[in-house]
């Protein structure tokens, strides 16, 4: 059996045409990926027919960039990821502030596919603002 009737394919994210004029599409691993950051770019309530979609990292964005927010997003993503990605096991995540860019959270999230045992991991950038910020 091929790995992408195994681990799945749809739409790439974001959506584009491809070479062919059709919708680009996405399977194995990378689908996975694609699948995790929209699940974290996602607020809940932005999705008229899935109102829990998503991750509420959101509601944090006005936090200051320390390690009690990074607890916070830490939770969160875990959270959104083991409600909204089946395929995946084991997911760790480990926010960071980034010492170079004040305003920046590095979130590293590390995870296994389920159906292959592949090992993998994505950093997921996650921007704070300050209040009155646009």
């Amino acid at each position: 059996m091929a790995k992408s009737k195994i681990i799945g394919s749809g739409f790439s994210f974001p959506m584009q045409v491809d070479a062919l004029g059709s919708v680009e599409m996405s399977s194995d691993d990378e689908n996975i990926r694609q699948s995790m950051m929209l699940i974290l770019g996602t607020a809940p309530g932005e999705r008229m027919k899935r109102p829990t979609f998503g991750c509420a990292i959101h509601d944090i964005l006005f936090e200051p960039n320390t390690s009690v927010t990074a607890a916070k997003i830490e939770y969160e993503v875990k959270r959104a990821l083991l409600e909204f990605e089946p395929r995946v096991d084991d997911i760790e995540v480990d926010a960071m502030p980034d010492p170079m860019e004040e305003s920046r959270m590095n979130v590293t999230i590390s995870y296994t596919i389920r159906k292959t045992n592949t090992k993998s991991n994505l950093v997921y950038p996650f921007y704070l603002r300050k209040e009155g910020e646009v």
